[in-house]
């Protein structure tokens, strides 16, 4: 019984089939037309809605641009420490090991590279899996633009002792070269 009252009309002939399928078809239509129920601030909320996804994706773009030209940049940048990138020695029996992202990686250099490592006159640059040798000026650009390849650069502040109070090794002098 799923509508007893209109089988009683149909019955007693006060309707007819067209005019139930009539009846039914409409209250479907305005069941659609009242999906949005018109309210104004349901209407302020969505265009609110939409702004800020528009003003998010103007953002977005804008910071995806500024990373494009950035990557040419750095695309040159790679370019660049490949080319006067300085040879690793094959003979080398130095270990030198320096710190990326918390891991620890070694170049077996030799005494000449080693001392040049330690005056500040090379850096390291390590870029997909492989370490580069590059000269200080380079290893700045590139710690600049990516630090998170800059492997190995010496700074000035790094050379200085930090003092620490109440030290019992204070008056022990430590030598630049110590190696491990």
């Amino acid at each position: 019984m799923a509508n007893a009252l209109q089988e009683q009309l149909l019955k007693a002939g006060l309707a007819s089939k067209q005019k139930v399928r009539d009846v039914k078809t409409q209250k479907r239509r305005d069941k659609k037309a009242r999906v949005d129920d018109g309210s104004s601030a349901l209407k302020l909320e969505i265009a609110e809605q939409k702004r800020l996804q528009a003003e998010k994706d103007k953002a977005l773009n804008e910071q995806r641009f500024a990373e494009a030209t950035a990557r040419g940049q750095v695309r040159g940048l790679v370019s660049e420490f490949t080319q006067f990138a300085i040879k690793i020695p094959s003979h080398a029996e130095i270990k030198f090991n320096y710190t990326l992202d918390s891991k620890i990686y070694s170049v077996y250099i030799d005494e000449k590279i080693q001392s040049e490592l330690l005056k500040g006159q090379l850096g390291i640059v390590r870029y997909e899996d492989k370490s580069y040798l590059v000269p200080h000026k380079l290893a700045e650009r590139v710690n600049l633009l990516v630090p998170q390849w800059c492997g190995y650069l010496w700074q000035q502040d790094a050379g200085k002792a930090i003092e620490v109070e109440d030290d019992p090794y204070a008056d022990y002098a430590i030598p630049d070269d110590l190696m491990w």
